[in-house]
């Protein structure tokens, strides 16, 4: 029998749908992710600015992001919830048998994401309500939360890729815990910087986007351009160092992780003077189909020279490595993710040398039609990036300590195909709602700057005082008191 289809029948029914319904979500929730990490700091960036240089406009944007942050931070609440249970409900051997050697992970994430709560609530309270630079300043520890949740996440998944920290008793359970080692494996380093700077740039190209596509449609006020140039800035310095890290993440799974490293680079026996694939497929005998092949370059990027030797596929047992469709599924996503990551560098490079030549902003339409892809392009490479490095894992949950099928639910498996159809219908319901919330908002905030356009008095954001009542607005033409404006203000 074909080996891939024996791996596949040998394996509980509930294994398909536990991983389809894990993927769904994981991959719905990680859209959220660069907003909740990185647009806090991207926010205090335009906050200080606007506070620095008493910048009206800068302030206005800083307080509609706050606005955006919470509003995503609210549904990446109920997603992330989600995840969380299914760890419990769809992989209950992992928990039940690992849990007290990474669970520390999920601890931390949990205590950060009940500060940063809290600390969004006062940072969108305090508009208008606190002083300028009282509100500025309890907005600083909310990156730092955000970064400390991004620590948990990626502690506890490091963790299951290069697991340490344990030793096995008799029966095979874990004993002798070393949470210090159980936190900081060989992969966690590589793992934390390459997410966290993917997370910056990520949202930094999202946000900009937004104002590319206004570019686009006329809009060049100051408005929009500092809305653009800030996040876009921020973005475009991020880029050549993530493509650094990413470098040395690559070479960290060839040093640690050598399997998952050959199905990467769809790498099927032990060689030197491996070639390097651009996509392509394998198959089972070993052959590869399709894409590009660079002699000799598979070696030289692992280990600088051609006489490198890559690990392949074959050097472990075929239930210990991942199938040939897994390793193609994984090879695509990393290609993927490394063509993008490309691309950014160009767009970059493109921002900082006009920059640098003329000290404004680029006038091309082609570049801001790149920089209205650059955002969507970054959440594709970032999906690309986790299906690289939980496919290329397989068939190991605890990397060569727990398969996957090992830890599966004992659920049926129609109860859990039903439960995958009622998750896409209600992450359909939140997201639809997410995104009427943003376009309302979009909506009130044109409203509110064609009044002020009008020559409506409109306040400044840091402009009330910290607790007194406000001041009244002058009655518009057409009716209404001024008492009766200022009490629906």
């Amino acid at each position: 029998m074909h080996t891939s289809v024996h791996l596949l029948t040998s394996a509980p029914d509930q294994l398909l749908p536990a991983r389809e319904l894990m993927a769904f979500t994981l991959a719905s929730h990680i859209i959220l992710v660069p907003l909740g990490v990185a647009l806090p700091l991207i926010t205090l960036v335009m906050h200080y600015r606007g506070l620095r240089h008493n910048d009206a406009t800068a302030l206005l944007l800083a307080r509609r992001w706050s606005a955006v942050m919470a509003v995503q931070f609210a549904v990446g609440v109920v997603t992330g919830t989600v995840l969380s249970f299914e760890f419990g409900l769809l992989w209950p051997g992992l928990m039940g048998r690992w849990g007290d050697v990474f669970g520390i992970g999920f601890g931390v994430e949990a205590w950060a994401f009940f500060l940063e709560a809290v600390l969004i609530a006062i940072y969108l309270y305090g508009w208008r309500r606190l002083k300028p630079r009282t509100h500025f300043l309890l907005g600083l520890p909310l990156p730092a939360a955000a970064l400390l949740g991004a620590f948990g996440i990626l502690a506890a998944n490091s963790w299951m890729n290069t697991p340490q920290g344990f030793s096995l008793d008799a029966a095979g359970r874990p004993k002798d815990v070393d949470i210090w080692k159980a936190v900081f494996t060989p992969m966690f380093g590589p793992q934390y910087w390459h997410f966290v700077v993917a997370m910056l740039l990520t949202a930094g190209y999202l946000v900009a986007g937004v104002y590319a596509v206004g570019r686009l449609r006329g809009r060049s006020d100051r408005y929009h351009r500092l809305g653009f140039t800030v996040p876009f800035t921020l973005a475009a310095v991020a880029t050549p160092v993530q493509f650094v890290l990413g470098d040395s993440i690559a070479r960290s799974v060839f040093h640690k992780q050598p399997v998952k490293f050959a199905a990467m680079e769809i790498v099927w026996k032990t060689d030197t003077r491996v070639p390097e694939y651009l996509f392509g497929r394998l198959h089972s005998d070993g052959s590869v189909s399709g894409g590009i092949k660079v002699p000799l370059l598979d070696s030289v990027l692992a280990g600088f020279s051609p006489d490198t030797e890559v690990v392949g596929l074959t050097s472990v047992p075929p239930d210990q490595r991942p199938t040939a469709v897994q390793a193609t599924i994984a090879h695509w996503a990393f290609d993927v993710m490394v063509l993008i990551g490309s691309a950014l560098v160009l767009l970059a490079l493109w921002y900082g040398l006009v920059w640098w030549r003329q000290r404004g902003l680029p006038r091309s339409r082609w570049f801001y039609r790149g920089a209205a892809c650059a955002g969507p392009a970054s959440v594709v490479a970032v999906e690309c990036g986790w299906i690289a490095t939980e496919v290329g894992r397989q068939p190991w949950i605890v990397y060569q300590n727990m398969r996957v099928s090992e830890a599966v639910t004992a659920t049926r498996s129609s109860t859990l195909w039903i439960m995958l159809g009622l998750v896409v219908v209600v992450y359909v319901l939140v997201f639809g709602s997410l995104l009427a919330v943003l376009l309302k908002l979009r909506t009130r905030w044109r409203l509110a700057d064609a009044e002020e356009a009008a020559g409506h008095p409109v306040d400044p954001p840091e402009a009330a005082g910290p607790y007194g009542p406000r001041a009244a607005v002058p009655a518009r033409d057409g009716g209404g008191d001024a008492s009766s404006e200022g009490g629906r203000r």
